[in-house]
């Protein structure tokens, strides 16, 4: 098909901007061949015409379709042009902020002026051993694709890393160098990989600096030899550096800076080291201020200099040679500073002691009066004599620079031969790598020789580039058996001729060096005679006769000639240099002793780096010989030697290029400007590689590939079985031009825009089917609407019709009821009318007859009115007249009455002198005092009747009684008194008065007390309703109190409940970080062990005869290496001295140590758990009593119950705020890391328990307390209300009788008082009861107690049985046996109870207390004996000298000490192997050695081996013999790690083994005869428990070889599954034609290793099954298996997910539907097996929810929300990742926009989660063994004949 049939309606096409170099538009009509102008439609919209070019009439580029732009390789592409690898690097780079690229075989790297997360160590190992098609681009895929060549192919590789300063060349080198030393590591201890790294901060600091577009800038090129040995480890390293930019010592433009290493100098001149330097600010020094600028932003040059004196000293520059270094730097400095004063125009002086060059002189150690005089002098010689000339002033400023430039160019080549010395191997290089760090194209406004040299370094480098890409293509078209055709491309050829070839550039500008007065402007004239004319890439200025024009392979670069010989001769005065050689100090020397021998730069030094550039030094004389020529040699004549031996270099290796770009110029990050992006992939080549690639046939497609994208293309009958011929049928019929494409052996090769005319087709195909499959249901929807919009217009109908047919007959119903209506209206009115008449007429006349008869009564009723009012007129005057009579009378008889009483009382008064009147008067006094008394009888009697309710008030009757008594006898006295005293008469008149006057005293007191009396009562009943409604009141506060109670109580009893699920999940997730710790600490120690055990072997193979005398360890020793397989982190100071005494038991103790305190501090929180919790059921118990015993017992709640119950309220609420205080110093205390420091005395945990039991002692007291104090005051109370008791204060008491008339107020307070006495007796109850149950539990700790010091005796006694060494290792295995298994109890007792496991842990601090001070007793013990041993050795030794040469060493030590063998009466001993003690190797050998498991997995019971060795231990622990059970379980121990060390790749003998150790390690327990794991035996069962020996120890040395074989079980796992998981789980489409295949690029036929057969998501699963399978056949436990298949689940999906994370090609819709399909068959096959709990579905969800992030609409806030709360598990780097490389597959999808993304971002800003990228595939899950009892009888076990075990047999 021709090209310009493309050039459609709608085709999108670029062309060229100014501003933005390439603008994308639109055709709006078809073109048409001969057309001139095309119309086309910017994205902006504007409209414009397009005019061609009428010479070539080339038209626009065609733009890629959408799904090809952001591709990871260029050469994907289908158009090949500038416009689009501009646009593609842009989208990645802006877009997806990817800065990676390949385009073809080059990488090219955009610095995105940021850090970036991506070169971290999970990033290095996720691209380690991967295929560079198979991963986004990177510069690890670079560095790992040339290590692997490297070791494959068996040739030198070569790393190019060319581009722009500041285009991030140095970095880049810098990550390949750290790929490479994290990957390969080192063959020897001495780090070599650290010292390659350690060279780049050495090598910046002297030869990078800062310049205006570049804060580090190489001012060097450096290419580094990485070598490595046979098994490809880092062995050294060595470097050549080129064409050091030495006029920046002296000169540095406007914003540049020196090299680092002087503004370092400056910055660390305070240090006192640096004092004799004599330095300052940069900007005092000429050298440092002329950029003026001395401060890099965000760089410290103090800190720098730290780095680089550590670098120094790591590569062996010691401190001496630094010093050195530092001062000749120094020297320069002030060798700058250095001013010269003009005599004349022709000579110059320096000042007298001029400072400067004072120091100068003191620094380099030479003579001032030399130095000042051959700065301003210079020696000349002829051929007859030699004189000495003056210099002018700039002449000598001239020669300073130039011998501060040679001094800098020494020390450089001095620093690299020392790096490449501490680099050097002395072991044989096998391969190496090379990583070249060098300039790229460059041109400025002033281009001068540095701009020439280094631009004809890249002509070289890139005529290599395109010699090694057409030989690239050459092969892949002969690999693939295409007719190959000439490409032309472009040749630099002539250009490097014109520069190097005879007569060159370089020819001339030597041999104008050579002239006497030789000048750059005769040169140019020698140029432009030479080339101008006869060179098509030479030209000349128009305006100047003073430059020269080459045109590049990049661009034409302008040339000043200026400066060009100068710095070509590069001329130093030899007189100044013989100055320095005549130094004293040394090492400036050092610097120039081979000034009069240099080598040739074609010649390598002894180190294997050529010179970096040779000075020409003009001698006194000229010497004939080779010396002499040598110092004529130019620096362009080196540098073209050098560049000759690079190239020579590269050529021998396999090159691999990265292309580093400068995005912009401003150092803005992810700011890509386009013009300077296409300038420099111009001069960089990656052009030149695109053009190359679409000269030929750059679109390759393998069959499949092309197959699977174009199926749709294709009908039924066209799909044969060989896809090859398909796919030929196929292209014949759609591409007619044959030349468009060539069928490759195994792939298609298209011509460049044949597959966009493809895809084209495809889409146009797609199109027409989405058309039709919408045309088909769009009328299936609209006939839907038909029929239903019919039915529903049918029903309408219907509806409206019987609507109108009702609304008929209610017409009719309505018109006849209308006319009934009106007959009945009609009537209705008549008949009303007539009704109203009469009434009328009946009202009219009653109104009339009642007028009438009113006015009769009116008349009758004024009558009889009048009578009355006369009647009562005559009454009133009738009794006025009598009232008026009678008070007359009245007065009458009161005269006459008070006269009658006169005369009566003169007659008294004359009786009253006689003594017989006084007696009848007294005996009328006794009348009226009797009369008194019974008055007062009467009052006591109404009183009684209230008395009688209440006891208390008969006392006061009694009283007021006495108090009467007395009054009479008072009175009875006064009376005989009177007999006595007659003469006192009058007195006697005067008290009678008295008493007559208290008499009515008494009586109106009375009157008052009676009227009190009633006040009080209604006072009182006052009170009583306000009391009442008081009571109402405070029963509703009491209900509302209870309620909000019962509510706290709830609220508390959740948050308590919440608490505990957060503590518990916080405790199983430290409980599990320990539990990974320890793991991970026992898989190191057996690595070691491994490690020890090779090593050993290898010294024991290295030394063939063993020396005589040697001795046999104790089998005691070789138990205790194989029990104790963990390693402590954890150095005790208590330690020392044991271990300063027993080094060969190194080990053994500083495990234990750390296994006893990780025991102890899990005792201790299990014993806090348990004391709290009891604390806490106890008090609730309490108020639940309290409670119920109130509401059966309440009566009317008065003030004192209320008051109780506050109180009681108040101090709940206390105690329950002490007991959260404590629980929260606890926590605090608890949740420091686990050492001994935290149970050490004084500690922060141990002072919280010294607190807590003295806070429970001082409560303790206060309860006895209060307990005595309630107890006092129930006595109290019981004497107050005996009944009959009198009182003293008798006022008080009537006082109080008066107040309490009211019965129903003295029985409230009765019942008051009855409450009270109840509630004390039951707070006193519940006090004693409380008591009570800290009586029985301290009684039960007693007990324990006595029962613990009974088993510590036992095992005392068993100790002493014991050798000394292993008594103390003995009791403390035992100890952490015991605290094992009770902390698993109480782990299972109050897994649900946080304040019972509180409680248990506070116990188990006294027990920790307890055991540290045991630890140390038997410390000091263990110290005191073995000091008492040796001294009993070496008696021993001086009496048995003569004894112990005739007996062998190996005999003393093999005989154990047997105890006394126990005999016991043969009752059933079944269930028991007996063997002899000289057959257990071949037990060990036969039982495990030669064990073969799938045969035993087969036809033997599982477990098999495990039930043999435990029978073994039965009856060895039957017989009591210890040695025999060390012995045989140390044998078996050691036996099951060779196996495992043997054939540890196996999973069937490690899942055999492992299943094995866990039986074996249950049987221990089952049979241990402790209660916890005795709970699921049979009688018959608990009779074969152990009886003499306690294996607790051994059961935890069992657990740790369980987990290290677990640990063994999970890496075989990996590695088997490791290959299949990527392609099973990503790349196999399991749905065939869901996800499309794009077109590949030319990574994907470079892969470094050929396809070994791709694996399937079937595979994966009859992998899991075979794995499956073989640990049930081996009878391992169903927990074990959960956990076996979680971990490798988890496997499944970091490897997927990290995979996922570094392949755009994986992130699209279909493949994360293809994910889920796929997760969903691994979910099926978990239910198959019934392993849903087993957490396994759970590890994959980080993937499901990636998978489910690449299937989500991601358009609106919403979905960005929906995407937050739905991607919980993954972090925001992840999340933010998938959605930067989502890349649609087909044109209907569409790209997530960065708006988006930003929108996430902010989501997710405040989630706390980890930065890391990737998940760590390694991570293994701490590993648990749960007891599994055996129902399996160990009597009825046979012992197959196929074991080889007829040895043994059974008791």
């Amino acid at each position: 098909m021709a090209v310009s049939e493309l050039y459609t309606k709608y085709a999108r096409v670029w062309i060229p901007d100014p501003e933005e170099v390439w603008k994308s538009a639109e055709l709006l009509k078809d073109y048409k061949q001969g057309d001139k102008v095309i119309q086309l439609r910017l994205e902006e919209g504007k409209e414009l015409e397009y005019c061609l070019d009428p010479k070539t009439k080339e038209l626009p580029p065609l733009r890629n379709p959408d799904i090809l732009v952001g591709e990871n390789d260029l050469t994907a592409l289908s158009y090949l042009h500038e416009p689009a690898v501009l646009h593609n690097l842009r989208v990645r780079f802006i877009d997806s902020k990817l800065i990676y690229t390949y385009c073809g075989i080059v990488l090219v790297a955009i610095n995105p002026y940021e850090q970036l997360p991506i070169y971290g160590e999970d990033i290095i190992n996720a691209y380690s051993g991967q295929n560079m098609g198979d991963m986004d681009p990177h510069i690890f895929a670079v560095a790992e694709e040339a290590y692997k060549q490297m070791a494959r192919d068996e040739r030198n590789q070569s790393i190019i890393v060319s581009g722009e300063s500041g285009a991030g060349k140095t970095v880049s080198a810098k990550y390949a160098m750290r790929y490479f030393a994290t990957v390969s590591g080192s063959a020897s201890e001495a780090n070599v990989e650290e010292k390659v790294l350690a060279s780049n901060p050495i090598m910046e600091s002297i030869g990078n600096a800062k310049t205006t577009r570049n804060d580090n800038s190489s001012r060097f090129g450096k290419y580094i030899e990485i070598g490595f040995d046979k098994r490809y480890r880092i062995i050294g390293a060595n470097m050549r550096t080129y064409l050091l930019e030495k006029s920046r010592v002296v000169f540095q433009a406007e914003e540049e800076r020196n090299y680092h290493i002087f503004y370092q100098l400056c910055a660390s001149a305070a240090l006192p080291e640096f004092k004799t330097l004599r330095l300052g600010n940069a900007n005092y020094f000429h050298y440092t201020k002329q950029g003026g600028s001395p401060v890099i932003d965000g760089i410290d040059d103090a800190k720098e200099m730290v780095h680089t004196r550590q670098a120094c000293s790591l590569l062996g520059i010691n401190d001496s040679h630094q010093m050195g270094i530092f001062r000749i730097l120094a020297g320069i400095l002030h060798l700058g500073n250095v001013g010269f004063t003009s005599r004349d125009a022709d000579s110059c002086t320096i000042p007298h002691k001029h400072e400067p060059l004072t120091i100068f002189c003191d620094l380099m150690g030479v003579e001032y009066q030399e130095m000042s005089h051959w700065l301003c002098h210079r020696k000349l010689a002829t051929a007859s004599e030699t004189y000495i000339k003056p210099i002018s002033k700039l002449q000598a400023i001239n020669a300073r620079d130039a011998l501060a430039k040679h001094i800098y160019a020494k020390l450089f080549n001095w620093i690299v031969d020392h790096v490449n010395k501490a680099l050097h191997s002395t072991v044989k290089q096998h391969s190496f790598i090379g990583v070249l760090d060098i300039y790229g194209f460059e041109t400025f406004e002033i281009n001068s020789f540095e701009q020439f040299c280094i631009n004809y370094a890249n002509e070289k480098l890139q005529q290599q580039f395109n010699m090694h890409v057409f030989k690239l293509e050459q092969e892949e078209y002969m690999k693939e058996q295409i007719p190959w055709t000439l490409i032309d491309f472009y040749d630099n050829q002539p250009c490097i001729n014109l520069i190097e070839a005879k007569l060159g550039i370089l020819d001339l500008l030597d041999e104008e060096c050579k002239m006497p007065k030789g000048s750059d402007d005769s040169w140019a004239q020698k140029l432009y005679n030479t080339h101008l004319k006869k060179c098509a890439l030479f030209e000349k200025p128009r305006m100047s006769n003073k430059a020269f024009i080459i045109q590049h392979f990049a661009d034409k670069v302008e040339y000043q000639c200026e400066g060009f010989l100068e710095k070509n001769k590069d001329t130093v005065y030899e007189e100044q240099i013989k100055v320095l050689k005549s130094s004293k100090f040394k090492m400036l020397s050092e610097l120039f002793q081979d000034e009069e021998k240099a080598l040739s730069p074609t010649s390598a030094t002894p180190s294997g780096r050529t010179l970096l550039s040779r000075t020409a030094v003009k001698p006194a004389k000229a010497k004939p010989g080779q010396a002499s020529k040598e110092h004529k040699k130019t620096v362009g004549h080196q540098f073209r030697n050098s560049l000759h031996l690079l190239m020579e270099t590269l050529n021998a290796t396999t090159p691999h290029y990265v292309r580093c770009i400068k995005p912009n110029d401003f150092k803005f990050p992810f700011t890509f400007d386009e013009k300077r992006a296409v300038q420099q992939l111009r001069a960089c080549g990656v052009l030149e590689t695109i053009r190359i690639s679409a000269a030929g046939f750059p679109s390759r497609w393998t069959y499949q590939e092309f197959f699977s994208r174009y199926r749709v293309l294709m009908k039924q009958k066209d799909v044969l079985s060989d896809r090859k011929q398909t796919c030929k049928n196929l292209l014949e019929k759609l591409i007619l031009d044959k030349d468009k494409y060539q069928f490759g052996k195994t792939k298609i090769f298209f011509r460049a825009g044949q597959v966009a005319y493809l895809e084209k087709i495809r889409a146009d195909k797609l199109r027409v089917a989405c058309i039709r499959i919408q045309k088909t249901i769009r009328g299936w929807l609209m006939r839907k609407k038909y029929l239903r919009m019919r039915k529903a217009a049918i029903t309408i109908q219907r509806y409206v019709r019987g609507y109108q047919a009702r609304c008929y007959a209610k017409f009719l119903r309505r018109t006849r009821a209308a006319i009934l209506i009106q007959k009945f209206q009609r009537m209705y009115v008549v008949r009303k009318r007539y009704h109203l008449m009469r009434a009328a007429t009946i009202v009219l006349q009653s109104l009339l007859r009642g007028y009438i008869a009113r006015n009769k009564y009116q008349r009758m009723l004024r009558e009889h009115k009048a009578i009355i009012i006369q009647k009562h007129v005559r009454g009133w005057l009738a009794r006025v007249r009598y009232h008026r009579s009678l008070k007359a009378i009245v007065y009458l008889q009161c005269c006459y009455r008070r006269m009658m009483a006169k005369r009566e009382l003169k007659k008294l008064k004359i009786e009253a002198r006689s003594v017989e009147r006084y007696k009848k008067l007294n005996i009328g006094m006794e009348n009226k005092i009797m009369q008194l008394q019974r008055k007062v009888d009467e009052q006591h009697k109404d009183y009684k009747s209230l008395l009688e309710k209440l006891t208390n008030l008969e006392t006061t009757y009694n009283t007021e009684t006495e108090k009467l008594r007395s009054d009479v006898e008072r009175l009875r006295m006064s009376e005989e008194e009177a007999k006595n005293a007659t003469n006192r008469v009058n007195m006697l008149q005067e008290e009678i008065t008295k008493l007559r006057k208290e008499l009515h005293q008494t009586q109106s007191e009375k009157k008052t007390i009676e009227e009190w009396a009633d006040k009080y009562k209604q006072e009182t009943e006052q009170l009583v309703s306000e009391l009442k409604e008081q009571n109402t009141s405070l029963k509703k506060e009491k209900e509302e109190l209870n309620r909000r109670i019962h509510d706290q109580a709830k609220e508390m009893t959740e948050t308590m409940e919440k608490k505990l699920v957060e503590e518990t999940k916080q405790l199983e997730l430290d409980l599990n970080d320990e539990r990974l710790r320890y793991q991970n600490l026992l898989n190191e120690f057996s690595r070691l062990e491994e490690r020890y055990e090779d090593l050993k072997d290898e010294v024991n193979l290295m030394v063939s005869i063993p020396k005589p005398g040697h001795k046999r360890t104790d089998s005691t020793h070789s138990s205790n290496e194989s029990e104790y397989t963990f390693s402590s982190e954890i150095t005790e100071t208590e330690d020392l001295p044991l271990r300063m005494e027993e080094p060969s038991e190194k080990k053994a103790p500083l495990d234990m140590s750390l296994f006893l305190k990780l025991q102890k501090r899990v005792t201790e929180l299990e014993q806090e758990k348990q004391s709290l919790q009891d604390e806490l059921d106890r008090k609730e118990e309490q108020a639940l009593r309290t409670k119920t015993r109130e509401e059966e017992e309440r009566p009317p709640m008065r003030g004192a119950e209320l008051e109780y119950e506050s109180l009681k309220r108040q101090e709940l609420e206390s105690e329950n705020k002490k007991l959260k205080n404590e629980l929260n110093e606890l926590q605090k205390a608890l949740l420091e890391k686990s050492s001994p420091v935290v149970t050490a005395p004084g500690a922060p945990a141990y002072r919280v328990l010294l607190d807590q039991l003295t806070s429970v002692s001082e409560e303790l007291d206060v309860r006895k307390e209060e307990v005595l104090i309630l107890r006092s005051q129930l006595v109290s109370q019981k004497e107050a209300i005996q009944p009959k008791n009198t009182m003293t204060d008798s006022t008080i008491l009537l006082e109080d009788v008066q107040k309490m008339k009211d019965k129903g107020e003295i029985a409230q307070a009765y019942i008051g008082l009855k409450e009270t006495n109840r509630l004390l007796e039951s707070q006193l109850q519940s006090q004693k009861k409380s008591h009570d149950n800290e009586l029985e539990a301290l009684r039960g700790e007693i007990q324990s107690l006595k029962e613990e010091n009974n088993r510590q005796q036992q095992l005392l006694a068993q100790n002493l049985q014991l050798p000394p060494e292993a008594r103390i290792e003995a009791s403390l295995q035992h100890e952490i046996t015991r605290l094992t298994n009770e902390n698993l109890f109480y782990e299972e007792l109050y897994a649900d109870d946080p304040m019972k496991y509180q409680s248990y842990r506070i116990s188990l601090y006294k027990r920790m207390i307890d055991l540290m001070e045991q630890l140390e007793k038997q410390d000091k013990t263990v110290r005191k004996l073995k000091k008492q041993l040796k001294v009993f050795a070496k008696k021993i030794g001086e009496l048995e000298v003569g004894q112990m040469e005739n007996i062998s060493p190996g005999q003393i030590i093999d005989e154990p000490i047997r105890p006394v063998n126990i005999p016991r009466k043969e009752k059933d001993f079944q269930g028991m192997l007996e063997y002899k003690k000289d057959d257990e190797p071949k037990l060990v050998k036969n039982l495990i050695l030669d064990l073969k498991p799938r045969g035993v997995a087969v036809n033997l019971i599982p477990g098999l081996p495990a039930y043999i060795l435990f029978m073994c231990v039965r009856h060895a622990d039957y017989l009591n013999d210890d040695q025999k059970v060390r012995s045989l379980l140390t044998s078996t121990i050691n036996g099951i790690k060779k196996v495992l060390k043997k054939r540890g790749d196996d999973f069937e003998t490690v899942s055999f083994w492992l299943s094995n150790t866990c039986r074996f390690l249950h049987c221990l327990k089952q049979y241990s005869g402790e209660e916890g794991f005795m709970k699921h035996n049979t009688p018959r069962q608990n009779e074969h428990c152990l009886t003499n020996f306690d294996l607790a120890e051994y059961r935890q040395v069992l657990s740790d070889l369980a987990i290290q074989i677990y640990q063994q079980l999970v890496r075989v796992l990996e590695n088997i599954l490791q290959p299949m998981i990527v392609s099973g789980m990503l790349e196999h489409e399991t749905i065939q034609g869901v996800s499309g295949v794009k077109p590949p690029g030319l990574r994907k036929r470079t892969s470094s290793i050929a396809d070994e057969g791709t694996y399937t998501l079937d595979s994966i699963i009859r992998q899991l099954n075979t794995f499956h399978s073989v640990m049930c056949q081996h009878g391992m436990d169903p927990e074990l298996i959960k956990q076996v298949v979680k971990q490798t689940f988890y496997i499944t999906g970091a490897v997927t997910l990290n995979n996922l994370l570094l392949r755009k090609d994986m992130c699209s819709w279909s493949k994360g539907m293809q994910i889920r399909y796929n997760v969903s068959q691994l979910e099926e096959w978990l239910r198959d097996k019934n392993l849903m709990n087993s957490g396994a579905k759970e590890t994959l969800e980080p993937l499901i929810q990636a998978a489910q992030l690449l299937q989500v609409k991601k358009k609106t806030d919403e979905d960005a929300e929906a995407i937050c709360s739905m991607c919980n598990a993954l972090t925001t780097a992840q999340i933010v990742k998938v959605l930067n490389l989502y890349t649609p597959v087909n044109e209907f999808e569409e790209r997530v926009s960065i708006s988006f993304i930003r929108t996430i971002q902010m989501r997710l800003r405040d989630r706390k989660d980890s930065p890391q990228l990737l998940m760590d595939a390694k991570h293994i899950f701490p590993v648990t063994f749960p007891f599994n009892p055996s129902s399996l009888a160990l009597e009825t076990i046979q012992i197959p004949a196929s074991l080889g075990l007829a040895f043994i047999s059974r008791v």
